[in-house]
């Protein structure tokens, strides 16, 4: 039951027989969206990671735990996401290499070197993620894979939360 499908040298043509009664194209649709979203939150944990190691400034030791706590959430949603990817008989395309290419997000400012660039550098990206997630809720919606779409769900409300939490660093007044 564990053999392959499709064995071809294009990582993304890589399919697996299951069980799980979701038509093969839903899951392949889901997946899709699945590994663009596995890529996007490698890079975000990379891109969290620097700031990390390189913030610098009056708030460091608050910046720099804050960063690692939020990578460390962001690591567990990544291998949420590639365990869905594998449930659904996918492959989670989760290299370094394929996550870079395929990522939406900009690449980080390495001229960021204040704790409050690194904040709003990492909340525009957070920003683009957590659009990025309601969009997957609205598409896994649509193809009735509810598993998926809470999924996506947990992970959107997680991302707007740590949103949030950048954001209060950079608000003094109301707007």
């Amino acid at each position: 039951m564990a053999a392959i499908i499709t064995k071809r040298n294009d990582p993304k043509s890589f399919s697996y027989v299951t069980r799980i009664d979701i038509p093969a194209e839903t899951r392949s649709q889901v997946n899709t969206l699945l590994n663009q979203s596995l890529a996007t939150a490698i890079d975000l944990k990379t891109q969290i990671k620097y700031a990390h190691w390189n913030v610098k400034g009056k708030d460091f030791y608050q910046l720099h735990e804050l960063f690692d706590e939020i990578a460390s959430e962001v690591e567990e949603f990544i291998d949420l996401i590639a365990e869905r990817i594998t449930t659904l008989g996918g492959q989670a395309l989760g290299t370094v290499r394929i996550a870079a290419k395929a990522s939406e997000l900009p690449e980080y400012p390495f001229d960021a070197v204040d704790g409050m660039d690194h904040v709003e550098a990492l909340a525009d990206r957070f920003a683009i993620y957590a659009k990025s997630l309601r969009q997957n809720i609205g598409k896994t919606d649509e193809l009735g894979d509810m598993d998926t779409n809470d999924l996506f769900v947990e992970i959107s409300r997680a991302i707007d939360k740590r949103l949030w939490f950048l954001e209060a660093h950079l608000q003094t007044s109301f707007a």
